[in-house]
């Protein structure tokens, strides 16, 4: 009786094991949902949309986008944390999911380390300083000028309290010793729209978004949250280059399944997400967006989530942002 319980444990064991490989080499055998966790026309519709279609030609199975915009990506990681484990609901998501809103909440209804399964980094992006034509200012020597002798006085659209739009512009405050007013919208769009109507003054997008207004003359564009100037826009002087020393304004993406996602599941989805972004066709897109590629192992991108944390909670701590 014993040896046959010992049989029938290690044929289950064998049987997991077998399972689990099956699963792995049929992945996917059906759509597959990527959870975008804003709205449509943003950085993370628009690297989804790439993502998904890359992902369906090499595959041959339906990859879909699906948006889930609130409560700065919230409504999105709480419905991903839920999910299956089997691979065929993702997210790709920024960096705020993880390394911004455990300080930026009091209560999250996810957890920000063990409530994901980190597949591969997609891209970084640099955020672009806009403001109207209206404005006085030509840098961001001149934009400080004029906000020191008339504190809040210049108002800054974000997409969203706690948004990368809006911890970006509290970190220049706090950096230059200077005060705007923040008018916060549920996307980046609209605040843009708002810029171009001069119905607000600036803020902080990505790079990809400004470019095309800027050419239009709609925007001033005056400085990059670069660490060094662009390769792809070396006449653009950085924030920190132009007064606020050792300022930095970038964003990171990553693809993330749900806890517990089969290890076999996660490595092939590494694979394949490595493999499109080493195409040197994608890269043409990648360099139109102003994309910069960080795909790597799920450790790294860990690695990455656990590095930032720090950063923002002392970002959000000395602008005096009580937690929601």
């Amino acid at each position: 009786m014993r040896w046959c319980r010992s049989s029938l444990a290690a044929a289950s064991v064998l049987l997991g094991l077998a399972s689990h490989a099956t699963q792995a080499q049929d992945y996917p055998s059906r759509p597959v949902t990527i959870v975008a966790p804003a709205a449509p026309g943003g950085v993370v519709d628009r690297l989804s949309r790439i993502l998904a279609q890359r992902l369906s030609e090499a595959w041959g199975r339906q990859f879909v986008v699906e948006h889930k915009p609130g409560a700065n990506n919230q409504l999105a990681a709480e419905y991903i944390t839920k999910s299956a484990p089997d691979g065929y609901t993702l997210m790709v998501s920024p960096e705020v999911t993880f390394a911004v809103n455990p300080s930026l909440y009091k209560r999250l209804n996810y957890d920000p380390f063990k409530g994901f399964t980190p597949i591969a980094g997609l891209v970084i992006i640099n955020h672009a300083l806009l403001l109207h034509p209206s404005v006085q200012a030509d840098s961001v020597k001149d934009l400080i000028e004029i906000a020191r002798k008339k504190p809040g006085a210049l108002n800054y659209g974000t997409f969203g309290a706690g948004s990368t739009g809006h911890l970006n512009m509290e970190m220049l405050q706090t950096m230059s010793g200077t005060k705007f007013t923040a008018v916060h919208y549920k996307g980046a769009t609209p605040a843009l729209t708002d810029v171009i109507g001069g119905h607000i003054q600036m803020m902080f997008v990505s790079v990809g978004t400004a470019v095309p207004q800027w050419q239009e003359k709609k925007v001033k564009f005056i400085a990059v949250g670069a660490a060094k100037r662009m390769e792809l826009l070396p006449q653009m002087p950085t924030v920190a280059e132009s007064g606020v020393p050792g300022y930095e304004a970038v964003s990171w993406f990553g693809l993330f399944g749900p806890p517990g996602m089969p290890a076999d599941v996660v490595a092939k989805l590494n694979a394949e997400v490595r493999r499109i972004f080493a195409d040197p066709e994608l890269r043409k897109t990648m360099d139109r967006e102003y994309f910069t590629p960080i795909v790597g192992t799920p450790e790294e991108l860990t690695a990455r989530i656990k590095a930032d944390e720090p950063k923002w909670r002392k970002v959000i701590q000395n602008a005096g942002l009580t937690p929601q």
